[in-house]
């Protein structure tokens, strides 16, 4: 992804968190990946949950550009839940991934 449509495609996956039900915390990343925190349906299964999301925004992520034309998400992904008492850490973290991410380039 290109740095300059980050924000958009932050936004855009908030707002497709948000249709399924679910609550969004923090989506942040760099080019080539994401993180998300956010609430899990109670009523939906979390690959399925994970599947809504991936291929809502992925066919958003080509209609953005045409340079996204071949864009896929991979095939997997990890998930974790978190405590309550280390909610504001992992968003701190979420949030400020990209400079995290330069440092260690």
């Amino acid at each position: 992804m290109r740095n300059e449509d980050l924000e958009k495609i932050f936004i855009c996956i908030k707002e497709f968190i948000k249709r399924v039900g679910a609550i969004p915390m923090a989506v942040g990343g760099v080019e080539n990946h994401i993180h998300i925190l956010a609430t899990l349906p109670k009523d939906k299964a979390l690959s399925d949950y994970v599947r809504t999301i991936k291929a809502n925004s992925s066919r958003w992520i080509k209609a953005l550009d045409a340079h996204y034309s071949k864009f896929s998400w991979q095939i997997g992904y990890g998930a974790f839940s978190v405590s309550p008492s280390h909610l504001n850490k992992v968003i701190a973290y979420i949030r400020c991934q990209s400079e995290s991410y330069k440092l260690i380039l």
